[in-house]
């Protein structure tokens, strides 16, 4: 269909929203693609869903192309599939749930393990039934506290999964490896720069998975690569090698000193190297004890804990809230304290955690044998050469400190250096969690039955469009690549008469050769206006029919490289599809 702007639903904005903040939410509202209904819930406008449909198509045949088959679910979901997983209350206060009118429970579902779950145990009963890959594109909710960032973190969302049943480990290993094939070739034909990085599964259960990440400073992921290997991970899925136990035998015994006033680690520094103790003190020698509370899902009781860190670390919220996903975490408050007054607010120890039977973790770092300053349980006193192994034993590992530029890599090789990211895709091993809840068997060759191994996949479609946006832009406006611009070329006539006559047969004869075409043939708006309007729009070819038209001379226009090239009136049809055919063959 011909679209022209002097008929096309759209309004052009000239000044960016004000709760705009990232490229991609200001350039997608002022070049009308999409407009706010409600906090986190846009509209979708007409050239905003060719866009949307665009890069579902490159999804869609991507999903095809390893012989996946398109299926379309309820998103209103009865709660007893979720509770059947325990999802329900994992899920927490991002789930959106209603009651209907006779009192049952409901959820609008963020994901659908479940439904396909329950789909393929009503349909196959045979190994000769498997494998197989189900996949829908479909909206998804979750209730986000604060959605931001335009369509990139919103409360209704457009997203592809898929999920592969296999009969065994080895074609779930199979499926896994062709899932992350079609992305890797989906985000290549979209034009992303991305990284793939090993990542943590959170409330979707499983084992391995991986996220796809689109590189972008405004990403509200952050990721590590390593300076000297292939090594990526996210940064909450990052594991810290553990240094070699010491040996123990010969060192100081621990003793308490007072250090009045130092209920921060600078200040206990900077005391311990004026205390004349004959050796210097950093914050790296210091073991400081964070405090937070857990409550897991369906209890209403919270549980402290105490997490060890060393002194020049932070403990990092997101890398701690996946360690303990899907329980809720939350910093202890005043209250918290009075009612434990064994908790001596800047000088709390191992012993008084340990001692009154709340559990204490570790960072990896803190091994047998480090000596450390830590707090003493008592204001105002700090206990030098406490030993782990010797005078304190932690309950178990907990890896949540923050990760830095400089840190080793994991894998030995080089340092790590920080990134960040949006999210475009995530890929999970998930084997037998949905399986198991729901008695998926199959028949084996032997008669015997089997269980059946999943895997789940997503890709964030309405999410690719702004990150694309987000990767593709300029102080003008977006530069659509052009598999998924919502034109070809945009004709653009500049003048009262002729120039819009011609300009409308030229996009005739562009349509009929295959071209997909915006024409913008308004009456009674300047030439500035319409340039502007293009350049915000951004698809990546324009063709002008302006002044020169007089002399049969025309301009064409590169939205990306910002080339002019003047083609006379009788070729530019033929010009502009040439073009088009060549990018469609790259």
């Amino acid at each position: 269909m011909l679209l022209r702007m002097s008929t096309l639903f759209l309004r052009t904005l000239r000044e960016d929203p004000a709760d705009a903040e990232v490229p991609s939410h200001k350039l997608l509202v002022r070049g009308g693609y999409v407009r706010r209904a409600a906090p986190g819930v846009y509209s979708w406008l007409p050239l905003g869903k060719l866009v949307l449909e665009n890069v579902a198509g490159v999804v869609r045949e991507e999903m095809n192309r390893i012989g996946g088959q398109e299926v379309l679910l309820p998103a209103l979901l009865p709660r007893e599939y979720y509770e059947a997983t325990g999802r329900w209350t994992e899920y927490g206060d991002t789930l959106f749930r209603l009651t209907d009118r006779k009192g049952a429970d409901y959820l609008l579902a963020p994901t659908h393990e479940e439904v396909f779950t329950l789909l393929v145990k009503g349909e196959y009963s045979s190994y000769k039934d498997f494998p197989v890959i189900l996949y829908q594109i479909q909206e998804k909710f979750r209730d986000e506290a604060r959605p931001r960032a335009g369509v990139l973190r919103g409360r209704e969302f457009h997203m592809k999964d898929s999920y592969s049943f296999d009969i065994d480990d080895e074609g779930l290993q199979r499926s896994y490896a062709k899932h992350r094939d079609a992305y890797v070739r989906t985000f290549d034909r979209l034009g992303l720069r991305y990284v793939i990085v090993s990542a943590t599964s959170g409330a979707m259960g499983g084992s391995a998975s991986e996220e796809f990440l689109a590189e972008t400073p405004n990403g509200e992921d952050t990721f590590v690569r390593s300076t000297e290997s292939d090594y990526a991970a996210n940064v909450e899925a990052v594991k810290v090698p553990a240094p070699p136990a010491r040996p123990i035998e010969g060192l100081p015994e621990a003793a308490v000193h007072h250090t009045p006033d130092t209920p921060t680690i600078e200040t206990l520094v900077d005391h311990l190297n004026g205390a004349g103790l004959g050796r210097t003190f950093t914050a790296a020698d210091t073991l400081k004890n964070v405090l937070v509370k857990v409550r897991r899902p369906g209890e209403e009781e919270w549980e402290v804990i105490g997490i060890g860190v060393p002194g020049d670390r932070e403990v990092d919220v997101k890398r701690l809230e996946a360690a303990l996903e899907p329980a809720e975490v939350a910093l202890l408050e005043e209250a918290d304290f009075a009612a434990r007054p064994y908790l001596v607010k800047g000088y709390v120890g191992p012993a008084a955690l340990q001692g009154n039977k709340l559990a204490y973790y570790a960072d990896p770092r803190i091994v047998a044998g480090t000596a450390w300053v830590t707090g003493a349980d008592k204001a105002d006193h700090h206990v030098v050469d406490l030993v782990c192994g010797r005078d304190f034993t932690p309950d178990g590992v907990l890896d949540v400190a923050d990760v830095r530029d400089g840190d080793p890599s994991p894998d030995g090789k080089g340092t790590l250096y920080t990134a960040r990211g949006i999210e475009i895709g995530h890929v999970f091993q998930l084997g037998r969690k949905y399986a198991d809840a729901f008695e998926v068997d199959a028949l084996g060759p032997d008669g015997k039955p089997k269980r059946i191994t999943m895997g789940s996949y997503g890709v964030g479609v309405s999410r690719l469009v702004a990150s694309i946006v987000e990767q593709s832009h300029d102080g003008k406006g977006i530069v659509w690549p052009r598999a998924v611009a919502p034109a070809d070329v945009h004709v653009v006539a500049t003048g009262k008469g002729e120039q819009i006559e011609v300009a409308l047969r030229l996009a005739e004869e562009l349509e009929g050769k295959g071209v997909r075409v915006l024409v913008d043939d308004r009456k009674g708006v300047s030439p500035g206006v319409k340039f502007t309007d293009a350049e915000l729009l951004g698809v990546p070819t324009a063709l002008i029919v302006g002044k020169g038209l007089a002399d049969g001379v025309l301009e064409l226009r590169d939205r990306r490289t910002g080339d002019r090239e003047e083609v006379s009136l009788d070729s530019a049809v033929a010009k502009v599809t040439a073009i088009v055919e060549a990018d469609e063959k790259d």
